[in-house]
């Protein structure tokens, strides 16, 4: 059931989502009816704002495909993303030294781990290790020996464990790793090591703070743990229907699956009509 939202009047100015397993349906793509609610909050001066675990590198090209030119808080929080000028605002990267003493601190507790991480800036790439998946998928790169992964700055570290749940694996490495990075949790087998102080929070309050808007200005959409700093800073958040746990227990509304078009149906009861106003303009910065 839906909860009322936290003493704001509607409609929000700024509607934030997440894209996979929020935004978009399991095929990568966008629904007509969901393109159809962003163009209706456009309409009404809304800004939607996509704040994603992807890195940039990863995503441009899927951005590019939902026509999406604005601003995009990228890696977990790490990037604020000019998609339109193509050009990274801000980034920060992990310490490789830092990092890699509490990889072994892990792997002392659990037994050893397959690692993947993401390098830094636009030409950034997925290097991951033997047995990491059972394949290759397209665009990853194979690092042939362990200090291949450490060759270029990191952006962040993904961890698996071949025994050890997601949410066990990632408690385990929250205890071992206390303040020294950020832990989270964002897919299945995404246990992400990440900059120390980077979330969907803090990137969402470093593109508020450049474009001029509230935490109370703004409704937030996710479905993964990595979701809940973003949701729980937003005036008002909103779990899908195919949720993790956690974030449906921690948010304010739920809404249908992704399958099911849930960002729109939300969206199509916060804004009911499209008043005569211009749309909010997109931030190339």
């Amino acid at each position: 059931m839906a909860a009322p939202v936290r003493d704001r009047p509607l409609p929000f100015t700024v509607v934030a989502t997440d894209l996979d397993g929020t935004l978009l349906r399991g095929d990568l793509s966008v629904s007509a009816r969901t393109r159809a609610a962003l163009t209706r909050i456009e309409a009404a001066g809304a800004r939607h704002l996509v704040v994603t675990g992807r890195p940039a590198a990863g995503c441009r090209s899927l951005l590019e495909r939902i026509d999406y030119r604005g601003l995009a808080v990228c890696g977990q929080g790490a990037q604020l993303y000019d998609v339109g000028a193509d050009r990274l605002l801000s980034s920060a990267a992990l310490d490789g030294p830092t990092v890699r003493a509490l990889i072994a601190r892990i792997a002392e507790w659990a037994g050893p781990l397959k690692l993947a991480v993401a390098t830094a800036g636009l030409a950034g790439e997925f290097m991951v290790t033997r047995g990491f998946e059972s394949r290759l998928r397209h665009g990853w790169r194979l690092a042939e020996r362990p200090s291949d992964l450490w060759a270029q700055p990191v952006d962040k570290v993904l961890i698996r464990h071949d025994r050890l749940g997601d949410d066990e694996l990632a408690a385990l490495a929250q205890r071992v790793c206390a303040d020294a990075v950020t832990v989270t949790h964002s897919g299945e087998g995404l246990v992400e090591l990440l900059p120390a102080g980077v979330s969907k929070a803090s990137g969402l309050a470093a593109a508020a703070a450049l474009l001029g808007f509230e935490p109370a200005d703004t409704v937030a959409f996710g479905d993964m743990p990595n979701d809940i700093s973003m949701l729980e800073w937003a005036g008002h958040g909103v779990a899908m229907g195919n949720a993790h746990a956690e974030l449906r227990r921690r948010a304010d509304e739920t809404a249908p699956s992704n399958e099911e078009d849930g960002v729109a149906a939300v969206l199509e009861r916060l804004f009911p009509s499209t008043p005569d106003r211009p749309p909010a303009e997109p931030a190339h910065c």
